[in-house]
């Protein structure tokens, strides 16, 4: 049965939940608040579509590695406590979660949610989606130390999609990281993992969108409240917006939009940095790279490489911290030489993550009857997005055939 949909928020996650809901046969209206789509935690990611590299970031023994690295300068996580309850709350919920059991059943329920996503975007590129740098790369993770090595490739679930590698091995993968061979322990390999340019892809699925009658883009300040009833009221620019159902898919704003509910969403903003640097083609790695030990990622989107790493928690602002940057650039000279002294400027860039304490996003019904969750995906946004709406979908579908929802 055909419904009118509304869906909050026009990064990558609620212009994929559009996108799935018009393929289902509804009716759908976009409401972003920034002057265009994509231009949050979406625009300059990773870059990286990493569908069975998955693992949450709670995990055993991250406590004791995170106190190690914040007493480092230029360390991969940092930590400013506030006092903040949200940030309290968030952070003791992360530690219970870091555990081995937990792990690896989230980790099993976002490879689960990882492989719908890569079959849902076959499917889109094949009726067409495209424009923005997708390539099947494949993505290797390099590991420096054999103690996480050797955790790693326990953790390979399927041995035709993951594959351990020796470090010469690795270097025949993707020659870039040639040098590196002495210091490594050894590495995994994902042959069918992908890159693509996130904030291109929001801008394919506006267009595409736009194209269509059965869609409106609507810019403005969303809000929800109360009624009496079961269900909320969605304003737009406080003007009623009159809709069957809504989708709340605005990252981390998500949070505040939900609160007059009475709706708590245990989301915090882990803020990340990359850079897009321009060198030479043929210093360009080929390959999706992780470098697992600092936490950096590499991806090739077109003719730029997309650098991204860090996670400051405590920091939910979007300002450039220049010691941060600084310390991405000098590990970036260290790792890839050849790229980082070709000469050329590059483009940083910083964004909050929307990240639950689990890693598991949130994705479901409400209290409200009226309003679903699309909302918590962390880094793992442009990788789940598709799954995710393809969810969203099922759900509504069900709920108008009788179907038990799950």
């Amino acid at each position: 049965m055909k419904q009118h949909i509304a869906v909050i928020g026009g990064g990558v996650v609620g212009l994929s939940t559009a996108y799935a809901l018009i393929r289902a046969g509804h009716d759908v209206t976009l409401i972003e608040q920034n002057e265009d789509v994509g231009l949050g935690a979406s625009y300059a990611n990773g870059g990286q579509l990493s569908y069975r590299y998955v693992r949450p970031l709670a995990d055993a023994g991250i406590p004791r590695q995170a106190l190690g690295w914040m007493l480092k300068p230029g360390s991969p996580v940092s930590l400013r406590l506030r006092a903040d309850p949200k940030q309290w709350r968030w952070m003791l919920s992360f530690l219970s979660a870091c555990n081995r059991s937990t792990n690896r059943r989230n980790a099993t329920s976002l490879l689960q949610l990882g492989l719908e996503s890569q079959a849902e975007m076959a499917t889109w590129r094949a009726e067409g989606l495209d424009g923005y740098f997708w390539r099947q790369a494949g993505k290797l993770v390099l590991y420096r130390h054999h103690t996480a090595f050797r955790k790693a490739v326990s953790a390979i679930q399927d041995p035709t999609l993951e594959q351990a590698l020796s470090p010469a091995e690795c270097t025949k993968i993707e020659p870039a990281f040639a040098h590196l061979a002495p210091e490594l322990a050894g590495g995994v390999f994902s042959p069918e993992d992908e890159v693509a340019d996130s904030y291109l892809f929001c801008k394919a699925l506006k267009t595409s969108l736009l194209s269509l009658p059965r869609f409106r883009y609507l810019p403005g300040q969303a809000a929800l409240v109360p009624e009496t009833g079961k269900n909320c009221t969605l304003t737009v620019d406080g003007t009623r917006v009159a809709t069957d159902l809504v989708v709340l898919a605005a990252g981390l704003n998500s949070r505040d939009i939900a609160a007059p509910l009475g709706i708590q969403l245990p989301l915090y903003g882990l803020k990340g940095y990359s850079l897009t640097l321009r060198p030479s083609p043929e210093t360009l790695p080929s390959v999706s790279v992780t470098d697992y030990d600092n936490r950096i990622v590499y991806a090739r989107l077109g003719d730029a490489l997309r650098v991204a790493a860090m996670v400051d928690i405590g920091a939910e602002d979007r300002s450039l911290t220049p010691d941060r940057l600084e310390s991405l650039r000098g590990l970036v000279r260290q790792t890839l030489p050849g790229v980082s002294t070709s000469g050329t400027p590059d483009t940083p860039w910083t964004g909050l993550r929307p990240a639950t304490p689990t890693g598991i996003p949130i994705i479901g019904r409400t209290r409200c009857e009226n309003l679903l969750l699309n909302v918590g995906h962390g880094a793992l946004g442009f990788t789940l997005a598709a799954g995710s709406a393809a969810r969203i979908a099922t759900m509504i579908g069900h709920a108008h055939s009788g179907g038990v929802q799950k």
